[in-house]
């Protein structure tokens, strides 16, 4: 029993209070989500009062539990929770404000507008695939500092949320790695935007988690000692937990609970006046009675000493091992490693390297992994093609989490969004391979990778029909294009083993910015042959090879695999007395944040009689800003076919030959 419910303020109360804040604030806004912050009351009531861990002065706790909103629709249940328990935002006025401009109480819960939103949530089942990364993150930490790691996390899930695939690919892994400390509270209400849910979903829920290795349980949701012993219980577990919480959407409104009706509009005026006296609150609008206020705010105390004890422990810890961890937890890199990657770069120039540029990654990984020791690697059952293990990375297994490299399984979706929550959870830096044509299931989980500034690293291999045999279902077209479209995300694309190494450190040095780097499988020869004592790519475009004498008539614009060919058709051209610049582009988005001038430099924007040719083995859509009226691309208009990669190349007239017609044809 909680010493909430000692006093003589009850749970049913407190829960009221959620559901008064909730409905009122989605009426003054005329828009958002009032069901099911009204349905889940109780059950978040009885976890806040009596389970969850957390310290509303001090939100970035580092063994705080995690509380993820899947349900993101529902997010003035969240809104209500924070401010009800004593966090410094959302404000009385923030809650008045919902889901307008500026306000931090958006329609659906943005990490970084209020400490205590743990992740971004409203695309269904991205926040529980989140939670089985932070889950795993916190065993991953225990194994490393078992002293100081020892929390929960805990999700709200709704119907729309289990019915995603996602949630398959998320509850599989977790069943697997028996992340028992992870507890989702199932919202049971049987009702969807369309109606029932029966209308299109009869599965049985409990018994679809227990195969994946999952306990559950069911609950009535209105129940409070009902729902605090189902937890209870479920802490006890050694595998994650399903609590499926049977509960009526839209509780306490006489007309509209139950139904659809409550899920995602305003209950207006007069179904309010009519809720309010079906639960007896009479109160005004946004006014929270003192005593019940008096009753959260305990709740939000009730964990403060267990955060005094762990700071304590912190503080107590030797000097170097104290510094080490804070490193971590803030996400800074080692001092050691800018050295480790100039080292590493200075001999590849002195001992020029032919290989893939998924080998070069590896080849980085080796020297990058060894100081860095919160990396965390992975791939989507293509380890060896995606060449992301190190040679001396463990493997993290549900009996063993003291390891560094996750194999995820056929399950990229999922892969992306569980690497959000471990990078959202803090201490480690993930990353994780697949095929680049297949960030198409990736895609949501990379997106909000964006939205959060996360940085999550997605080794993507495979880039072109370069592959070859396997033809155009995995032959990537118009990714590059497709993924250099969604704001603050970095798309490498390196030409070889420096620019590669190159482009892992500019990604890691990009603290708030997830990047792709996409890889060729081909082997491809070492372009960067002098050591620039800097880091080109970072540049996102840099002149690799000036005309030699004197100013340039030609400039060709490269990426990855084509770079080398653009070398080529420079030889030749320059043979035939046409001075030509090549230009090695490895991230579009870098170089578009560069200075005007040195834009304008590289592109010589100063030359009016210059022409400009692009060649990249993907749609050619994009390259349009930087060759100009007067400028050719060269690259694909459609899908590949199956053959080997120089025949490919061959057939869709991506040749320096083509690119030497392109130059000649325009001069």
């Amino acid at each position: 029993m909680s010493d909430i419910q000692s006093t003589a303020v009850s749970d049913e109360m407190m829960a009221n209070a959620i559901r008064a804040l909730s409905m009122d604030a989605v009426q003054k806004a005329n828009s958002g989500h009032p069901g099911m912050p009204m349905g889940m009351a109780d059950v978040a009531t009885v976890l806040f009062t009596q389970f969850l861990r957390f310290d509303p002065k001090r939100p970035d706790w580092p063994d705080r539990d995690r509380f993820v909103l899947s349900a993101g629709h529902g997010s003035m249940l969240l809104y209500s929770l924070l401010h009800l328990t004593g966090y410094d935002r959302p404000s009385i006025d923030d809650l008045k404000n919902f889901r307008q401009l500026h306000s931090p109480t958006a329609g659906h819960p943005e990490y970084g507008e209020m400490p205590g939103i743990e992740t971004t949530t409203g695309p269904l089942g991205q926040g529980l695939a989140n939670a089985v990364g932070m889950a795993l993150a916190e065993r991953m930490e225990a194994a490393r500092t078992p002293d100081l790691c020892d929390h929960r996390t805990f999700v709200i899930a709704g119907d729309g949320c289990l019915q995603e695939g996602i949630s398959h690919e998320a509850a599989s892994l977790a069943g697997h790695l028996k992340l028992g400390r992870l507890i989702v509270l199932y919202d049971d209400n049987g009702i969807s935007i369309d109606g029932p849910t029966d209308l299109s979903f009869t599965d049985d829920s409990r018994m679809r988690f227990e195969a994946y290795g999952w306990h559950t349980s069911g609950v009535d949701g209105h129940d409070p000692e009902a729902i605090a012993a189902a937890i209870d219980e479920a802490i006890r577990e050694d595998r994650p937990s399903l609590i499926a919480c049977r509960t009526t959407i839209g509780f306490g409104s006489p007309n509209k609970s139950g139904k659809a009706s409550s899920h995602g509009s305003p209950l207006g005026d007069e179904e309010i006046a009519l809720a309010r006296a079906e639960l007896g609150w009479d109160y005004p609008p946004f006014v929270i009675p003192e005593d019940i206020r008096a009753a959260w705010l305990k709740a939000g105390q009730r964990s403060k000493a267990q955060a005094d004890d762990w700071y304590a422990r912190f503080d107590s810890l030797a000097a170097d091992s104290r510094a080490e961890l804070e490193r971590r937890l803030c996400g800074a890199l080692p001092a050691r490693f800018a050295k480790a990657m100039d080292d590493y770069i200075a001999d590849l120039v002195a001992n020029p390297q032919k290989v893939a540029t998924r080998k070069a990654s590896e080849m980085a990984l080796e020297v990058i992994n060894a100081v860095i020791p919160e990396m965390v690697g992975g791939s989507a059952d293509l380890t060896g093609s995606n060449n992301t293990k190190t040679k001396d990375m463990g493997i993290v297994s549900a009996d063993d989490f003291s390891g560094g490299y996750i194999h995820y399984g056929v399950r990229e979706h999922g892969m992306a969004s569980a690497m959000n929550g471990m990078a959202l959870h803090g201490g480690f830096i993930p990353y994780g391979g697949t095929f680049l044509v297949f960030t198409d299931y990736c895609r949501p989980a990379i997106r909000l990778s964006a939205l959060m500034k996360q940085r999550v690293i997605y080794v993507m291999t495979h880039d072109s029909i370069g592959l070859g045999e396997d033809g155009p279902t995995h032959q990537p077209v118009e990714h590059l294009a497709s993924l250099r479209a969604m704001p603050n995300l970095n798309v490498f694309r390196p030409a070889d083993v420096v620019e590669t190494a190159e482009c892992w450190k500019a990604a890691l040095e990009a603290g708030e910015t997830p990047s792709i780097l996409s890889l060729t499988r081909q082997g491809l020869p070492q372009v960067r042959l002098e050591n620039a004592g800097e880091n080109l790519s970072a540049k996102g475009g840099y002149i690799l090879a000036e005309a030699s004498g004197g100013t340039p008539k030609a400039i060709l614009l490269a990426t990855g695999s084509e770079v080398s060919l653009a070398m080529d058709a420079r030889s030749d051209l320059e043979a035939q007395g046409i001075p030509t610049r090549v230009v090695s582009m490895p991230c579009l988005e870098l170089f578009d944040a560069q200075e005007a001038a040195y834009k304008a430099d590289v592109l010589g924007d100063h030359l009016p009689d210059v022409k400009r040719v692009a060649v990249e083995a993907g749609i050619t859509y994009g390259w349009e800003r930087y060759v100009g009226r007067e400028g050719q691309i060269i690259g694909m208009t459609g899908f590949g076919a199956s053959a080997p990669a120089g025949d490919l190349f061959k057939y869709f007239g991506i040749t320096a030959d083509a690119v030497v017609e392109a130059v000649k044809t325009r001069l």
